[in-house]
């Protein structure tokens, strides 16, 4: 046991294409290590998005900010994100089946 209480099944490694052998970037890149902790920063996201929005239209400063932890809770754009779950979809889907 390595300290901890309960044992979590390793993620395969990730790889592109079927057969290739090839490391996969987006797996790499954008994908998370539960769909749970990919939800949680996409709505993150949102909730950050639609603050600096509303911001920007009292014109303060402070919504740069929340733009940049828009993109880094997403790990780049909404389609970065989008990638990602389908990334962590596969990923967690080879582990469960």
């Amino acid at each position: 046991m390595s300290g901890s209480l309960v044992d979590t099944p390793r993620l395969p490694e990730a790889v592109g294409p079927v057969g290739s052998g090839t490391p996969d970037p987006v797996c790499d890149l954008f994908a998370s290590r539960s769909l749970r902790e990919h939800y949680v920063r996409g709505v993150l996201g949102v909730v950050l998005a639609v603050a600096a929005v509303v911001l920007a239209a009292v014109a303060s400063p402070l919504f740069l900010l929340l733009l940049v932890g828009s993109v880094l809770s997403w790990r780049g754009c909404i389609s970065c994100w989008t990638l990602g779950l389908t990334a962590t979809r596969a990923r967690v889907g080879r582990v469960e089946g």
